[in-house]
């Protein structure tokens, strides 16, 4: 008898969801839209509906699908709890629980980011390490860490929010979060346009970035270009970020650290401005990790859901 596994990876807008077999090959792949209105409470029966609806086009006995993994936003505990998604409409309620009185089949669930972190360990950047730091530069920092091939959750779900480490004593801007001097402020894509925007107005150095649109992709493209401002906000990126994973590969010594998201795009440039960082600070003991771009995409939370279950029921 063959056996499946589902991913899902619920967004504020989208959820995506993988079919897979055992092995992790992905088999398909589908969106449905995120249903946030009346406190998120159709987000999980659309899903579960979603999941049945492909097991009879594939002609799939139930007994045949051996679980769902489920990536969230918000702190889930190892228990499938989430602590709170403002942004799915959701307060304190058993992930795991409820999609699996409906499903009747196991359920895991995680932080989208410490899942999208597994997913990029099994099958994306990260391969061949089972400890491991996942940066994921976005419109905020996501993060994840692996730790003996497993994600550190922590005692509500709130492990690896690298994003919300403080970096900046004399930063006056408050981050999303409440908190001043975040590293989401500095190296997320709107951290890079705002260290941009400031380097523009405290420098009279000629930029292209003068002349147009200011983002994360504008800047590198003009590192890339060897303009001497883009160059400078690189810089101060780089030190930002290189120095804050120097600092938590004290705690978990990783043997690889994986750059991801949106920001990431820019290429092995980005390393370039981190690693220099990051050797000069670290302890020496984890002066030799390997620094890799994320591989898997907007695919990372599907493949890391499914691991999730397998590693569960293995």
């Amino acid at each position: 008898m063959s056996q499946y596994v589902f991913g899902v990876d619920i967004g504020g807008t989208t959820v995506k969801l993988g079919f897979f077999d055992v092995e992790g090959n992905l088999l398909d792949k589908w969106e449905i839209p995120t249903r946030t209105q009346e406190g998120g409470s159709h987000i999980l029966p659309d899903i579960a509906d979603s999941i049945q609806k492909k097991l009879n086009e594939k002609n799939i006995a139930p007994k045949e699908a051996i679980g769902v993994g489920v990536g969230a936003p918000g702190p889930i505990d190892g228990q499938g709890v989430v602590h709170k998604a403002v942004n799915l409409g959701w307060g304190v309620f058993s992930i795991k629980e409820t999609l699996e009185d409906i499903l009747k089949m196991p359920v895991m669930a995680g932080n989208d980011a410490n899942v999208a972190a597994l997913g990029e360990m099994w099958k994306g950047g990260g391969q061949g390490s089972n400890d491991l730091i996942v940066v994921t530069l976005g419109t905020g920092v996501g993060g994840g860490i692996i730790i003996g091939g497993k994600m550190l959750t922590g005692a509500t779900g709130a492990g690896g929010e690298i994003g919300h480490i403080h970096v900046e004593d004399a930063e006056t801007d408050k981050c999303g979060c409440g908190n001043t001097g975040c590293l989401e402020q500095y190296a997320s894509a709107t951290g890079v346009t705002r260290l941009a925007n400031r380097k523009l107005k405290n420098s009279s150095k000629d930029s292209v970035l003068r002349s147009g649109e200011v983002s994360a992709k504008t800047v590198f493209d003009a590192v890339k270009a060897k303009d001497e401002l883009a160059m400078e906000v690189a810089e101060e990126f780089g030190k930002y970020l290189g120095e804050c994973l120097a600092a938590i590969a004290c705690v978990v010594n990783p043997e690889a650290i994986v750059i991801g998201g949106g920001v990431s795009k820019a290429g092995e440039i980005l390393i370039d401005y981190i690693k220099p960082h990051y050797e000069e600070k670290v302890f020496h003991g984890s002066r030799n990790v390997k620094f890799s771009l994320a591989t898997l995409g907007n695919d990372a939370g599907i493949y890391g859901a499914a691991k999730l279950v397998l590693d569960a029921l293995n």
